[in-house]
């Protein structure tokens, strides 16, 4: 299947982050495809996919992911494979980049997602030794391929190893999606490289930067006030939003002093009255 989306630029998964009122506005701001937080084939939480997102798994195993995506999948923009997650918790159970070594279960589950699905299918990876071996893999069976040149021991800090993601077209023909410090003043430079970049940490509190680079026109700059409208529309935990309050402090003026007070609160009238 022939990999499309609106544009260039898309939301990065990211875990807490991405809850379906974060990503609504990340998609009305301009983000050419949002991607879902982390999820288990096995969860039993409810998963709002309003947005039409790339729906992001990670598992150790076969189990459930058939009847997963044969729910989910009418609902979905495409499917994406984490293996890029740096985690303790990932090293703990062995799922992401804990995952890289054990290329026979990689192949096991991402043939079974390529039959049970006619969306989009994709990786997203990180840099190590079996890499080029997971692409080679991810040929088989996926229509786009994610990179992320950190190393695990890197987690998100350090340079992302940019020549090393270059370096993979010698592997694939499929489309590379690039993400890792990309943000306004250097998007430009990745998308010569590659043919899609994600934003990740650029974007949170701040969904409006996709209206920025995509030239999209909105009505009004999107806050924190916008995102409380939605979040009570799906009725999300009481801690979501004061995570997410705590998230678009983010460049403001006494933001260390409004910090503290969001600290305090605890009710939802109070957040509604932050000058955000």
């Amino acid at each position: 299947m022939k990999f499309k989306a609106k544009n260039k630029i898309f939301l990065a998964p990211m875990e807490e982050v991405n809850d379906i009122a974060f990503r609504l506005l990340c998609k009305k701001a301009g983000a050419g495809l949002t991607y879902t937080p982390m999820t288990h084939p096995l969860t039993q939480q409810k998963i709002f996919l309003d947005d039409k997102p790339v729906l992001q798994i990670f598992c150790t195993t076969t189990k459930n992911i058939k009847e997963f995506m044969k729910k989910h999948d009418k609902k979905v923009s495409g499917w994406d494979f984490n293996l890029g997650c740096p985690a303790k918790t990932a090293k703990r159970h062995g799922f992401g980049v804990f995952l890289h070594s054990n290329l026979e279960t990689i192949e096991k589950i991402l043939k079974l997602m390529r039959e049970n699905t006619k969306k989009p299918l994709s990786i997203k990876i990180r840099k190590s030794d079996y890499t080029s071996k997971i692409i080679k893999i991810a040929n088989k069976y996926c229509d786009v391929i994610c990179i992320h040149p950190r190393t695990q021991s890197q987690g998100y800090s350090g340079e992302p190893d940019l020549e090393f993601a270059k370096s993979l077209r010698k592997y694939t023909k499929l489309p590379l999606i690039y993400s890792g410090n990309v943000y306004k003043k250097n998007y430009k430079k990745f998308l010569k490289d590659f043919d899609y970049v994600m934003i990740g940490r650029r974007a949170i509190g701040n969904p409006n930067i996709f209206a920025e680079l995509t030239g999209k026109k909105i009505k009004h700059k999107i806050d924190f006030k916008d995102y409380l409208k939605l979040a009570e529309k799906y009725k999300l935990p009481f801690r979501q939003l004061k995570f997410q309050a705590m998230n678009f402090t983010k460049g403001k003026q006494n933001s260390k002093k409004i910090r503290l007070a969001i600290f305090k609160i605890k009710q939802v009238e109070e957040l509604k009255n932050l000058e955000l």
